[in-house]
């Protein structure tokens, strides 16, 4: 599985929506048309049926709207430090999508963290490339490749050292096998999907509940961390007493941050949850 665990690593997750001018644009729908109705019209081409009315779009018809990671630095005495950061920073501040994505694909290049996702390769990096690129941004030290995959940072690389997307370690290959990070976490007693999932961001988001999809895309993050360190645990790069030592770092984390976000506060609420139920 893992090969290494470098000095800092990110645990990330991103959330999009179908972006209506990009759907104007691309199907040369009228300016008259709320956003709301070109965000139907996009589910529409894109294969929208009465079981499933919101199909997953291509990922360069969707705008970004919120990045949220955990951060695990190891510092000189070796000891483990963790942050819960987010892209905006507030709901009060008005960020555009090439601030969000220019911030964090910079600050990727710069510090050059092993970055931790699930479905990542395939969802949320692509995403950020593809609108990066039709947006003009110029992200060069992340975008940088080694002639080998030993001589260098390389977040593009599947089953490298620099990229670890959990989902290809949990099942190599795709098909209805493949577990969700929901199932996954939960059945690892670590909470999933609590009071909003993914179908429901695109309705938060014309609604204008941002600070709602943040708090979601904040629990992402969380589980994705939690899930990472089991499987570290999992492969021998954590010895157990360092596995317990980190869950309790994480409850610290989400309390202390609580103060401030009390919605994180029902995170380890549900998270006492699962453990009771999978003690019985």
């Amino acid at each position: 599985m893992f090969k290494n665990i470098k000095k800092q690593l990110w645990a990330f997750d991103a959330e999009w929506v179908p972006d209506p001018q990009s759907g104007r644009i691309l199907y040369k729908l009228a300016d008259s048309l709320s956003d709301a109705e070109v965000m139907e019209e996009m589910w529409q081409r894109g294969g929208a049926t009465e079981e499933n009315p919101t199909p997953y779009l291509k990922t360069v018809q969707c705008r970004l709207v919120s990045i949220a990671m955990v951060q695990r630095q190891i510092n000189d005495k070796g000891q483990v430090k963790l942050n819960l950061l987010s892209l905006p920073h507030s709901v009060s501040e008005k960020t555009e999508e090439r601030e969000i994505i220019g911030t964090f694909l910079g600050a990727l290049g710069d510090r050059q963290p092993q970055l931790v996702g699930y479905n990542s390769l395939a969802a949320d990096v692509r995403i950020m490339v593809q609108r990066g690129i039709t947006m003009g941004l110029a992200a060069p030290k992340f975008a940088r490749r080694p002639n080998k995959p030993w001589e260098g940072v390389d977040y593009f690389a599947r089953g490298g050292d620099w990229h670890l997307d959990l989902k290809d370690y949990a099942a190599p290959g795709w098909g209805s096998g493949s577990p969700s990070l929901n199932e996954m976490a939960t059945l690892s007693a670590i909470p999933g999907k609590m009071e909003t999932d993914g179908q429901q961001v695109p309705k938060l988001w014309l609604e204008g509940k941002l600070d709602e999809i943040i708090a979601y895309n904040e629990f992402d993050a969380l589980t994705t961390y939690l899930l990472w360190l089991r499987m570290a645990h999992f492969s021998g790069l954590v010895t157990p007493e360092q596995y317990e030592y980190e869950q309790e770092l994480t409850r610290e984390l989400i309390k202390n941050d609580g103060v401030k976000k009390p919605h994180l506060l029902k995170y380890i609420t549900e998270w006492d949850r699962l453990i009771q139920a999978w003690q019985k």
